[in-house]
């Protein structure tokens, strides 16, 4: 028998930096009594343009919505929750619209967001005082990902910047040097360059090692090498990929998620690479959901994730790792072992493509999102400190 559950959400910010002191849940659902967790859209805002990514705001209760208005121009809308509802507290507008921001290459006292527009240019903002502080235009399309490490986290490198783009490169940059990128990763002359849809950092857990991944329109997957400057894996997931992201960035690598168009979803297990079948992974294929937009990992558990796709349906995976990850084949070489992929819950929050979703690295369950039909969500999970 179901039983009524009542609970009240409320957000108190420090009153020196606004960040979040403390989170209680709250809405009205009936749910079995047992220990499952719940998604819940707590708040929903509707705004009159396209969304296409949300971050939080660094150590506070403030998080940014990245779009475009109908007459083509950016924005980057900063709001706060305040009171069980969201308050927008400023807008930066310019000419050309905005795609994808990540502050993961500033720090936590500076908290810069970088922007890739549709016009191909990376641009740094200090949100403060609403102004630009970096701009290079290398790429000559839109830029379609973006992903920042070395900000916030010690001993595991400088703060780079990396850029995906619709003509085919990926670009590394360090915010501390203008103008040039740090690393170009493109096909060789001659060959067809494919549209880069995504890209993420990974396996930087120390000054020297650094990984970059990156998913292409036709279902390449690539591992670039920033220590050694090689590609040192690669495969073909035979549909588009949409979203790649590490369980962490800065420990040595473990898993990743790939998602694709056509209901795909791919874990990888990162630990032991095969010289000739490379990475064990598992897929889950469920094609009634259409394309899946993104994936991402629980902060506060890396073997826990979230899924958004075409439908609006989101759906919270665990991870669960085989008895042995490692096995070794009759000419002596080492090959991973799958493990296997359960569905916590899942939940129907838009009727349209749900494009972006984060955690809140600081209050387990928090997260925000955007969907293409134009409202800003802040979901609650409830429960996950039980899985």
């Amino acid at each position: 028998m179901a039983t009524q559950h009542v609970l009240s959400i409320t957000v108190k910010r420090n009153k020196l930096d606004n960040s979040i002191d403390a989170v209680a849940y709250s809405s009205t659902f009936a749910m079995e009594d047992k220990d499952t967790p719940h998604i819940i859209a707590h708040i929903q805002h509707k705004l009159d343009h396209s969304l296409f990514d949300c971050k939080w705001v660094p150590c506070s209760a403030k998080f940014v919505v990245i779009g475009s208005l109908p007459k083509g121009s950016g924005t980057i809308e900063v709001f706060e929750i305040s009171s069980g509802k969201i308050e927008k507290i400023k807008v930066i507008e310019r000419q050309n619209s905005f795609k994808c921001g990540t502050f993961g290459a500033s720090s936590d006292v500076e908290r810069r967001l970088a922007t890739g527009d549709f016009k191909g240019t990376l641009e740094i903002w200090d949100l403060e005082k609403s102004s630009q502080v970096y701009i290079t235009k290398e790429h000559t399309d839109i830029i379609n990902s973006i992903d920042g490490m070395g900000g916030s986290t010690v001993n595991c490198g400088a703060p780079e910047i990396v850029t995906g783009s619709r003509d085919g490169t990926v670009k590394v940059w360090d915010p501390r040097q203008r103008g040039k990128p740090v690393a170009n990763m493109q096909a060789a002359s001659g060959e067809t360059r494919r549209d880069c849809w995504c890209v993420c950092f990974g396996n930087s857990f120390n000054d020297a090692e650094r990984i970059v991944m990156a998913g292409y329109d036709n279902g390449d997957l690539k591992m670039f090498d920033l220590r050694t400057m090689s590609l040192r894996w690669e495969c073909n997931l035979k549909n588009g990929v949409c979203c790649v992201e590490f369980d962490r960035q800065d420990i040595p690598m473990n898993k990743m998620v790939a998602t694709t168009l056509e209901g795909k979803l791919h874990v990888f297990d990162l630990r032991t690479q095969n010289p000739t079948k490379g990475f064990a992974q598992v897929l889950d294929h469920c094609s009634q959901s259409g394309t899946i937009w993104a994936a991402r990992h629980l902060p506060q558990n890396r073997d826990i994730f979230i899924s958004c796709a075409g439908n609006g349906l989101v759906s919270l995976w665990k991870y669960e790792y085989p008895e042995q990850r490692c096995r070794v084949d009759g000419s002596g070489a080492a090959y991973g072992v799958p493990g296997s992929l359960r569905r916590l819950q899942r939940a129907l929050l838009s009727p349209q493509p749900i494009n972006a979703w984060q955690w809140n690295r600081d209050h387990t369950g928090l997260a925000i999102t955007t969907s293409y039909d134009q409202q800003v969500r802040v979901i609650v999970t409830t429960k996950l400190n039980l899985q």
